[in-house]
């Protein structure tokens, strides 16, 4: 597309988390005219605010693999285990835990293994462009990730680390007295762990996001706080997108909106299994001295990252859905997982529940619509959201361009699903 074209392209862009955003900076860059529509404030209480704040490039092995079955009815009846099930949602949730389950061989955790990795390889390169238009000082940290367990945990553990090493991502192995070394406040209840050296973490994921915005608006894009309703099309095939208060046609259009997006997927007849993951956190004020960088308790499946709003305590996977109200359960779950690893911890403040839009494969969708050649898609990155914004906005930007790249995007298409 030559540049003259670009500059008249307008590109309507659906969701103001982190990935409309990225997509949005990136499309400014290469000369687009871009609107971002969202029913809501840009950072204000999603995802994009209140995730664990991980840049996580080694996370590539996915959810959906062959040991997690045997485990799943254990987690399911422990009461400070890493998963919920909402009873009212579970026949919603049938068809998503059958696809999830044909996805659970070795062969379709390594695949989406690869392709995970692919991007996330990326992933930190990618937001390193976009920060040095905005500033970041005080507000990124380059300390690594560090993941510890008990004995209990360890065949698991093993798995996850031969498959690491085999993409070649670097890890290293901790003993319980390395781990004491770089984190000595932390109980000593672990007998091992490993310490992700490239990870870094947010210190506040909320104020970086706006950074973004700024940056956007700034560039001159647009943005409308509307509800979206639904996209219509023209007889060309544009996309006409029609919210409370407006309508309006874009030369193309990108559905962003996280775990809202299937409402508008289904509209365009696309039957994309995606469905959601109810995470939560809470702060520990004045408690962040407590911690170097990011720590993660896999056999309780929590984290806590060190933020400037205090200890930030993340986790633990709910299904069910996105009207279901916020289970104080796992609230109390939470803030009892943080204190067995803290005793010093008092009080907790700022409940929240944010949605994790996942696909039973584990991969996201991004790429064009099935039905519509003017329509893309970039949604269903569950926990990695956050990581992957930057590059997610790379590659949709390039997509809509109609640029040439090497990478290889199949294993992302839509089209897996139909």
């Amino acid at each position: 597309m030559d540049q003259d074209a670009k500059q008249r392209s307008s590109v309507g862009v659906v969701g103001a988390g982190i990935q409309g955003i990225c997509i949005a900076l990136n499309l400014i860059k290469k000369g687009f005219d871009v609107t971002i529509i969202d029913r809501d404030e840009p950072g204000k209480s999603s995802a994009s605010y209140g995730n664990a704040g991980h840049f996580s490039p080694y996370a590539s092995l996915p959810l959906n693999r062959p040991d997690i079955l045997i485990d799943v009815p254990a987690m399911l009846l422990s009461s400070n285990g890493p998963l919920a099930l909402k009873w009212n949602y579970v026949p919603k949730m049938i068809p998503w835990f059958l696809k999830f389950i044909k996805n659970c061989t070795t062969k379709k955790m390594k695949y989406t293994a690869k392709y995970m990795h692919q991007i996330l390889d990326l992933a930190l390169p990618a937001y390193d462009e976009l920060f040095q238009d905005i500033d970041v000082s005080g507000l990124v940290e380059n300390k690594g990730i560090i993941y510890f367990w008990t004995d209990r945990d360890l065949k698991s553990r093993e798995l996850e680390i031969n498959l690491r090493k085999e993409l070649g991502i670097e890890q290293k192995l901790l003993s319980p007295h390395e781990i004491h070394d770089l984190e000595p406040h932390i109980r000593k209840i672990y007998h091992g762990g490993v310490l992700y050296p490239s990870a870094r973490h947010a210190r506040n994921p909320g104020k970086i996001f706006l950074k973004l915005f700024e940056l956007f608006l700034k560039r001159g894009g647009k943005f409308k706080k509307e509800n979206v309703l639904k996209i219509d099309f023209s007889t060309n095939d544009k996309p006409i997108i029609k919210t409370n208060l407006s309508s309006y046609e874009f030369a193309k259009a990108v559905i962003a909106c996280g775990a809202f997006s299937k409402k508008l997927t289904d509209q365009a007849n696309e039957k994309i299994p995606l469905d959601t993951e109810r995470g939560y956190h809470i702060h520990f004020k004045g408690h962040d001295h407590l911690l170097s960088r990011p720590v993660i308790f896999l056999n309780r499946g929590f984290g806590i990252t060190p933020m400037e709003q205090g200890l930030r305590v993340v986790g633990t996977v709910e299904f069910g859905g996105l009207n279901n109200p916020l289970n104080k359960k796992r609230i109390a779950n939470l803030a009892n997982n943080a204190k067995y690893l803290f005793p010093e911890l008092s009080e907790y403040c700022d409940e929240w529940l944010g949605f994790r839009p996942t696909l039973p494969d584990f991969l996201p969708v991004m790429g064009p619509s099935k039905n519509h050649k003017n329509l893309f898609y970039s949604f269903g990155h569950h926990h990695l959201g956050w990581t992957l914004g930057a590059i997610s906005g790379k590659i949709i930007s390039g997509m809509i361009a109609e640029e040439k790249t090497n990478l290889d995007l199949s294993p992302y298409s839509s089209l897996r699903f139909s």
